[in-house]
């Protein structure tokens, strides 16, 4: 079952059972999902670009809850934070910084990388083997940190 399946089921049962934040928050990434697909070139969607949707909805409420935050407006920072919680149940097993840590070494050894002018050979491979697990703010500071920048 596709990603997308996957929120189109959960999306009719939460319709059921009427839990209105739920029910949102799906929609809105169903649209994204709908959208993406009618954007002309007649193929399907892969789970690369279903992943680049989630994370993208991800970036926007983690941005919404400090900008709420900062506005002492709690309760939308709240409700911002429930829907990043629906969201992120549809995302892969995060890594902890340390796991993530050990990837990235191991792409740091075999790029041969030593510097921090090396710092975009290795930033490209990790974000490939990385995205969806960790945050790319993350793994931009272990690289820097490996690389000694």
């Amino acid at each position: 079952m596709t990603l997308n399946e996957q929120i189109s089921n959960d999306l009719k049962t939460a319709m059921k059972s009427g839990e209105k934040v739920r029910l949102d928050t799906l929609r809105l990434l169903r649209a994204h999902m709908i959208e993406l697909s009618k954007r002309g070139e007649g193929k399907e969607i892969t789970p690369e670009e279903e992943l680049s949707v989630l994370m993208a909805a991800l970036k926007k409420r983690k941005e919404a809850i400090e900008v709420y935050e900062k506005a002492g407006r709690s309760e939308l920072a709240q409700q911002e934070q429930t829907e990043l919680e629906i969201i992120s149940a549809y995302l892969p097993k995060q890594l902890s910084s340390d796991e993530a840590g050990e990837i990235i070494q191991r792409i740091v050894s075999e790029t041969g990388a030593s510097s921090a002018k090396d710092f975009g050979k290795v930033m490209p491979l990790a974000m490939k083997e990385l995205k969806g697990k960790i945050d790319g703010k993350v793994v931009q500071e272990i690289v820097k940190a490996k690389l000694g920048a």
